[in-house]
């Protein structure tokens, strides 16, 4: 009886959550207040898919919603992106009924790395897919190793593990155990035989601290890497990407799957590689996951195409105080052909925390930016002067960079001289602050 009382106030409590445009992980949050074990008194489906990591879980977790709907699945998906436990209990008991029942096929749940083991308590997932483990947000998770110690707690040996062949962190994760499937890209004409990052998180082995030896890399750490002292190694992926063709706009999956890109990046591929992995394990047919996976477009405006002026630009979302997530827009705005002006917009920083920490702006490799391409490079928002110093130590032409700490101040800079086209580079926490002032300025 407490527990449809409980599920009657949730359901009830976020009709008023969408009415009034929040509350996604509030109703949860009361639900567990009351009923603290109730997420272990619903009946769910068999198939359950966790999705984690540093990146991309978002977007990961998103696309294989969407293949999975597109193929007749019923599912269930916290789309509002509330990946705590208190996100994941608004949603159960939003979709289950008066009885507890969650009567869906598939229940995919983007879960936060460092809270999925508070998830793990109640439910157990058929499928555990972890993307990546990289430097991110360090006031909040510190070291990447720490966040993997954290995953592994709660994960027992009959969950299928779906796993980065190229990321030796995350991929050990699979040491010693059967049920892992790995996804991976080969090497290709973009991959390289030296770490250009500005650090080198795949210098040592995770597993044993020997030194790790690579035969290629395809950006940071991420590539094929071999520790002759215990054996870790990168896995042969049963899901591999085969042909990369960023001037085709596509990509191959084990020789057959080819998909075409509107987002051409190493990310978009990973993203796009991972969906594949779970959708096909899950029984959807190769070619229908590629028909939905064709020119698949980024949800929650993480790519933003305006105009200003007479100019075209894109605002890329990069995840906040993470390194390789804005390595990866500098890279996709390098990689183009044509002349343009790059943003790099730091207002906020720690927007939880509040700790004002700027030191992982050094991790980024600005000096990408130096190419005859980029004609004007704004530094703007309130770290303006921080991005500033860290310029100094680049070799990039000063003449081309522009400090504007004021925002609308920045706007009228770009309107009036922008070169080429526009990409401004931000992260979530930043992006209204520059659409408000484009649909103004328009």
């Amino acid at each position: 009886m407490k527990r449809f009382f409980v599920i009657i106030i949730t359901k009830f409590l976020y009709l008023i959550g969408v009415i009034v445009g929040k509350g996604s992980s509030l109703p949860g949050k009361i639900a567990l207040k009351l009923y603290p074990n109730i997420l272990s008194k619903l009946k769910l489906p068999e198939d359950i898919v966790f999705v984690t990591g540093s990146n991309g879980k978002t977007t990961t977790a998103g696309m294989i919603n969407d293949i999975l709907v597109q193929n007749g699945f019923s599912v269930g998906y916290n789309f509002e992106g509330s990946n705590q436990i208190e996100g994941a209990a608004t949603l159960l008991l939003r979709i289950s009924n008066l009885f507890g029942q969650v009567k869906r096929d598939v229940l995919v749940l983007e879960v936060d790395e460092r809270y999925s083991r508070h998830i793990l308590k109640y439910i157990t997932p058929k499928y555990y897919v972890v993307t990546n483990l990289y430097r991110d947000q360090l006031t909040r998770n510190g070291h990447p190793e720490l966040v993997y110690s954290i995953i592994t707690q709660g994960i027992n040996d009959n969950v299928h593990l779906i796993l980065n062949a190229d990321d030796p962190l995350s991929s050990m994760m699979g040491m010693d155990r059967e049920n892992v499937s790995y996804f991976g890209i080969a090497k290709n004409n973009l991959s390289a035989e030296e770490n250009s990052g500005m650090y080198n998180d795949g210098a040592y082995c995770p597993n044993c601290k020997a030194e790790l030896e690579y035969d290629y890399y395809h950006y940071n750490h991420i590539g094929s890497y071999k520790c002759d002292n215990c054996g870790h190694a990168k896995q042969s992926p049963k899901y591999n990407v085969t042909e990369i063709d960023f001037n085709g706009g596509n990509f191959v999956i084990n020789n057959e799957y080819k998909i075409d890109l509107y987002f051409k990046s190493y990310y978009n591929i990973y993203n796009l590689l991972t969906a594949f992995t779970v959708a096909n394990i899950l029984g959807v047919d190769g070619e229908a996951i590629c028909a939905g996976l064709n020119n698949y477009i980024i949800k929650k405006e993480r790519i933003i195409e305006f105009e200003l002026a007479e100019n075209k630009g894109m605002l890329l979302l990069s995840k906040h105080e993470n390194s390789i997530s804005y390595d990866q827009s500098i890279m996709y705005t390098v990689n183009q052909e044509s002349d343009c002006t790059v943003v790099i917009l730091i207002d906020s920083v720690s927007r939880k925390y509040f700790t004002s920490d700027t030191s992982w702006i050094w991790d980024i490799d600005f000096e990408k930016l130096k190419d005859d391409k980029v004609k004007k490079i704004i530094l703007a928002g309130k770290y303006a002067y921080d991005l500033s110093v860290r310029f100094d130590l680049t070799d990039i032409d000063k003449d081309k960079l522009i400090l504007s700490p004021d925002l609308d101040n920045m706007m009228t800079t770009l309107s009036e001289s922008a070169v080429g086209n526009i990409y401004v580079i931000t992260c979530f926490s930043d992006k209204n602050k520059f659409t408000e002032r484009l649909s103004k300025w328009k």
